[in-house]
């Protein structure tokens, strides 16, 4: 029998400590892929999928997240939002969510989790069958580091949360379908040696139960975008997937190699362009050689610089750099000047607001 329209789930908490510097001032899930904040890839995907009642769980970003996404109707949603006093597991935020969730099935969304395509596909099949509970699988290189399901003649038998010996290179992702068992599940566990209600145990109840525990392996690319190297590996993937568009100003000196967009108000003079790349809306390039791979967002300002394969948060100004910027993660208002060439290049991690004044040789 058809399963009733889901709702969402999406957790926007967590305290994005592998990302720190960068996430001392914000949170994990606005860093942005291609200028757009992680989170909002999710928010978008739920709605593709035809899914508008929206719960976004939240911790001590709170006010950011609230600020960014506002009441959904921008994406075409109603969202709420739930508060986490403490990040306890997600287990424990679908538990804190039942009232929302009032006995609905469910899709639960990691929202630093990047699906490229969607998932529509998959929950359709999750709303027309009679399973209490749809996980979605990834063939990972180090399956240590994530939740891993053990198949038996093609079904799940077991999931364990970061084994020391993994028994199969399958990794559950962090988008989740669940019925209404769910809720029994959640009420039945006990926080885990690190404190928290662990997911991989409420799925692991399910099964137990004998309920209905349906897996399909992904198809398409996803990543967890909890660490620096994940996000420029995310916006590197993206970024391919974009449609060149010029809304900006490129004066006749300048070279561009497509793709490349320019948002509206951008402008770009003596410099080059090699694509794929963005840059964002008001902000100057000039002087520069932007390498592939890299995001520069709104209001920005670059000048006499060499950078790739790199973000750049709003509101940012990076001028007179002698030496390339590569493989860089940098925040939102920060200022970076000076410096001679000195050979190599140079990888950045900078939180937002940082100031810095590169001596000369």
């Amino acid at each position: 029998m058809p399963k009733e329209n889901p709702k969402g789930l999406i957790l926007s908490g967590g305290k994005g400590e592998r990302l720190r510097p960068f996430t001392y001032t914000g949170a994990k899930q606005l860093v942005p892929i291609a200028n757009k904040p992680v989170l909002f890839y999710a928010i978008e995907d739920l709605v593709g999928c035809g899914i508008t009642d929206i719960g976004i769980v939240v911790g001590d970003t709170r006010a950011q997240v609230e600020k960014a996404v506002g009441d959904g109707t921008r994406f075409g949603a109603r969202v709420t939002y739930i508060e986490q006093e403490a990040p306890l597991g997600i287990a424990h935020a679908v538990k804190i969510a039942a009232d929302f969730l009032a006995g609905h099935p469910f899709v639960l969304y990691l929202g630093d989790n990047l699906v490229l395509g969607g998932v529509a596909r998959f929950v359709q099949r999750f709303r027309g069958d009679s399973s209490n509970c749809w996980l979605l699988l990834k063939r990972v290189n180090t399956p240590e580091s994530f939740g891993v399901a053990e198949l038996v003649d093609g079904r799940v038998a077991r999931v364990v949360e970061k084994p020391r010996r993994p028994a199969s290179d399958l990794a559950v992702i962090g988008v989740y379908m669940f019925d209404h068992h769910v809720f029994e599940a959640v009420d039945q566990l006990r926080p885990s040696a690190r404190g928290e209600l662990e997911i991989t145990d409420t799925i692991q109840y399910l099964i137990d139960k004998g309920l209905h525990v349906q897996t399909e392996v992904l198809d398409r690319y996803w990543i967890d975008t909890g660490k620096m190297d994940d996000i420029l590996e995310a916006n590197h993937v993206v970024l391919q997937t974009l449609t060149p568009a010029n809304q900006g100003q490129v004066d006749e000196r300048t070279r561009v190699y497509e793709p490349v967009i320019l948002e509206k108000g951008a402008r770009v003079v003596n410099s080059v362009l090699r694509g794929p790349l963005l840059i964002g809306q008001d902000t100057e390039v000039i002087d520069s050689y932007v390498a592939p791979f890299t995001s520069i967002s709104h209001h920005c300002r670059l000048k006499g610089v060499r950078v790739g394969g790199s973000i750049i948060l709003e509101h940012t100004s990076i001028e007179d750099i002698h030496w390339p910027i590569e493989h860089s993660l940098i925040g939102r208002y920060v200022t970076l000047r000076g410096g001679q060439a000195v050979g190599g290049s140079y990888s950045l991690t900078l939180g937002d607001h940082s100031q810095i004044e590169m001596p000369g040789a």
